[in-house]
């Protein structure tokens, strides 16, 4: 299989509070989709991969197989949130001012590094690392044909059609890698988990509860997928980079790795240099 990222570094910006749970504790917490910012953009796949085939069928003059294919995803997305894909976000852009913004506490946070060929060799079983890609019409998406293909086979157009149920399953596990073309600029990357494959995937759910809410998410432990493919945490992270707009002090970030048995990284510190400036 082609290693898709083995020439890649791959930059994950959050607040010190991540840094501190993925460097301390060794966990790389992955989030309901969901919850996420765009949250709507798995819906907005489901709902376009519908129309899609929909359409296809009405051009046809097939009306009847369309209004059920409209029925069955209708029907489908009521369950959305028991297919809720979770994901840790990553982006091929070093210290990018729009990256900062959205999702590195508006420049007050931190980048972590990883390499790409590392991720990739963990990423197996129920994990797997998915470069996101950007559509708006899906005509032309090969899911699309492959439910058309099913429609037109005439065979029982329900949930309890096992392909039909398969190709439901791979969908909602592609519209974690989805969204809207808007945000194309970002050349984003999921390590991406699908709870509901349950034979693949051991690992319990936390809860993370704040003052507003209760959010749900799966703990990694980034040791042992470091473990398992024979590298160190050291090895897995090439650089840390400062928030432009963070009043993080680059000598007291040094002394916490030291002091976490974390000597090399502690020379891998960066500060940034995007001159992102919030106006007065």
């Amino acid at each position: 299989m082609e290693k898709e990222y083995e020439n890649h570094i791959l930059y994950h910006y959050t607040d010190y509070q991540a840094l501190d749970g993925m460097l301390h504790h060794a966990q790389l917490r992955v989030n309901n989709v969901l919850n996420m910012n765009d949250a709507a953009e798995m819906r907005y796949f489901m709902d376009g991969l519908c129309d899609a085939v929909a359409k296809r069928l009405e051009s046809e003059g097939d009306i009847q197989r369309a209004e059920r294919v409209r029925e069955l995803f209708q029907e489908e997305l009521k369950k959305e949130f028991y297919y809720s894909a979770y994901a840790a976000c990553f982006s091929l852009h070093r210290d990018d001012a729009a990256q900062w913004e959205r999702y590195g506490n508006r420049g007050r946070g931190v980048c972590i590094a990883f390499q790409g060929r590392h991720l990739e060799r963990m990423a197996t079983g129920a994990l797997s690392l998915q470069t996101v890609f950007y559509q708006d019409d899906m005509a032309g998406h090969n899911l699309t044909g492959v439910f058309y293909r099913l429609v037109k086979r005439g065979k029982e157009l329900s949930l309890t059609n096992p392909d039909i149920k398969k190709a439901m399953n791979y969908a909602w596990s592609c519209s974690a890698a989805f969204k809207h073309p808007s945000f194309l600029s970002e050349r984003e990357v999921r390590l991406v988990v699908s709870p509901f494959v349950k034979e693949y995937f051991e690992v319990e759910p936390c809860y993370h509860i704040t003052t507003e809410r209760i959010k749900k998410y799966y703990p990694l432990d980034l040791m042992g997928m470091c473990g398992k493919i024979g590298i160190g945490l050291e090895e897995l992270v090439p650089e840390i980079i400062i928030g432009p707009e963070s009043t993080q002090s680059k000598s007291i970030l040094q002394d916490y790795l030291r002091d976490n048995g974390l000597e090399e990284l502690a020379g891998k510190v960066a500060l940034s240099k995007c001159p992102l400036r919030r106006p007065g």
